[in-house]
């Protein structure tokens, strides 16, 4: 029993050599805190100005309606009505999905931009906690072998 009360001593006396840095652990939170919020910041703008482009959309659609719906003096004007409603529509669909198109390429564009500057931020930092580790480790093992 004596010799399992020695090792474990031995054990904790090694484990504590080796220092574990929560300053490190701290900042990987925080940096993570902060990509998520720039990330959700994208998230959001995009979300927003695809809700103003539908809802603009939809307010042109039914100002558009009312007019087809108006009362007409001849039959045929109903058709041409309705012709120039689709026609317009159209057009419109098209202008609203390229605006769509240029939101979803955005957020494309920034996320991608986020990512990259996160990675060469992360590639830094971990450069310095390998290199601190490192440091600690060698006097550490110097530490132990004197």
């Amino acid at each position: 029993m004596a010799q399992a009360q020695d090792f474990t001593a031995a054990l904790k006396d090694a484990l504590g050599a080796f220092p574990v840095d929560t300053k490190a652990m701290e900042d990987a939170f925080k940096s993570q805190a902060t990509m998520n919020e720039k990330l959700a910041g994208v998230a959001l703008e995009a979300a927003e100005k695809s809700s103003e482009l539908s809802a603009a959309w939809t307010k042109d659609t039914l100002a558009k309606l009312a007019d087809i719906t108006a009362v007409k003096a001849e039959p045929a004007d109903y058709a041409k009505a309705a012709t120039d409603f689709a026609s317009a529509q159209a057009e419109v669909a098209a202008e609203n999905m390229a605006a769509f198109a240029e939101i979803a390429k955005k957020v494309q564009m920034d996320t991608v931009e986020l990512l990259m500057a996160a990675g060469k931020d992360l590639q830094e930092d971990a450069t310095a906690a390998v290199k601190k580790a490192t440091d600690e480790v060698t006097k550490a093992a110097k530490k132990t072998a004197a």
